[in-house]
């Protein structure tokens, strides 16, 4: 069976989105390597500032488990023939345009030479819970919608510029939000943990069904992966609310 390779050049964002790829891809019976190169808070300019000095700044997460291994940007590439490399803007920077460039295109340019067989794509990330207590959410005036179109106006201009697909996490969190058990102000649960990370459960089985779909084209209806972790053990999914979020997913990206 082919195996499809993914590798993310990203940060704690694309780590919560990377974390369970690999067991629902396996429920579905396909066979997927997702690596995730994490640097917390990593820009778009930090990256290719990176790869200009080949730096081993990365740690090397490997289907959603980290690894004591630091890598460059460069000797990742190297390592296998990638399907697919993602990469995204840090979330502080994502409703900023001009934040975006000239680092993706020159970011572009570098993996097309190294990694020619590989699609680039852009994954939109997702704003922030509407009383996030992170400090760059003053740059939103702390509004979730705000911040939402922003950074969605942001990812689209730069992947329709750049000729790149976009994997629209934002949006599909952003919708899923509208719905129940996740209408937060209504007293619904939140899908991120601390007011921006995605939560352990949900959030994260959600990006899965994202990238899963988007990605790997497999179905979500049937898919029977159940998320555990141990970052949160005393959490335990409920089968009803994993539906939801497969049927919610399967329709935005329908």
């Amino acid at each position: 069976m082919a195996v499809t390779r993914i590798l993310a050049i990203g940060n704690s964002f694309s780590e919560d989105a990377a974390y369970y790829v690999h067991p629902m891809a396996e429920a579905a019976g396909a066979q997927v390597k997702i690596v995730n190169l994490y640097i917390g808070g990593c820009s778009l300019e930090t990256h290719w500032r990176n790869i200009e000095s080949g730096e081993a700044a990365y740690q090397y997460q490997l289907n959603g488990v980290n690894t004591e291994r630091y890598v460059s940007v460069e000797e990742a590439l190297g390592e296998e023939a990638w399907d697919y490399v993602v990469t995204q803007q840090a979330s502080h920077d994502s409703g900023w345009l001009d934040t975006y460039t000239p680092f993706i295109g020159r970011m572009q340019a570098y993996i097309r030479q190294k990694a020619p067989s590989a699609e680039l794509l852009l994954h939109e990330t997702w704003a922030y819970e509407t009383d996030s207590s992170h400090g760059a959410f003053m740059r939103y005036n702390r509004s979730q919608t705000e911040m939402f179109e922003r950074l969605r106006h942001a990812y689209r201009k730069t992947a329709q510029d750049c000729g790149l697909r976009m994997i629209p996490s934002g949006e599909v969190i952003q919708r899923l939000r509208g719905t129940a058990p996740f209408r937060y102000a209504q007293g619904g649960m939140s899908l991120c943990r601390d007011g921006f990370h995605m939560s352990y459960l949900y959030g994260r089985y959600l990006l899965a069904c994202v990238w899963t779909a988007y990605l790997l084209h497999l179905p979500l209806a049937d898919n029977a992966f159940v998320p555990s972790t141990a970052l949160a053990p005393e959490e335990k999914a409920d089968p009803a609310v994993l539906q939801v979020i497969r049927e919610g997913v399967a329709a935005a990206l329908a």
